[in-house]
């Protein structure tokens, strides 16, 4: 498999929780040293039917009207990040959903306390990744913009 079949573009949430907590600029510190690049972000009060759209594959799950309640509760900040097996990069570097099974140098361990209040979302396939995308951004608001190390371009 080439490398360019491993360019990859994922969703990030920085959830509410980051953000009252002022953890924005690490987290997206990490992202960015790792390599990856921010191609779209724009800082946005998610309202009822995007988070509705967003969970809905939870809808039946007790935990449900909790995580809309919360995703909904305040500004949180939604990107693409670009880059190599970026699906996996960043679900790595958050860490497990529960903190205290997270690896030590996750975003989740390092930083969270409890599952509901776990700081990111990070989409988890390919195609949960063009879902949640095309929810959050018009096609105009992404941008990409190669480097000359990186092996192919999106078009």
């Amino acid at each position: 498999m080439a490398e360019q079949d491993n360019l990859e573009r994922t969703l990030v949430i920085i959830k509410p929780d980051a953000i009252q907590r002022r953890l924005v600029g690490e987290i997206l510190t990490r992202f960015e040293r790792r390599g990856l690049r921010i191609i779209a972000m724009k800082l946005i009060k998610i309202d009822r039917p995007l988070a509705e759209k967003h969970y809905a594959e939870h809808q039946a799950k007790p935990f449900y009207e909790p995580l809309i309640q919360f995703i909904t509760a305040a500004p949180a900040v939604v990107m693409v990040l670009e880059g190599y097996r970026a699906i996996s990069a960043v679900r790595n570097m958050m860490g497990a959903t529960n903190p205290a099974e997270a690896e030590p140098g996750t975003i989740r361990a390092d930083f969270a306390m409890q599952t509901r209040y776990n700081l990111v979302h990070g989409s988890d396939s390919p195609e949960t990744a063009k879902r949640e995308t095309d929810l959050f951004f018009a096609p105009a608001e992404i941008i990409s913009q190669p480097r000359p190390t990186d092996p192919f371009v999106f078009e």
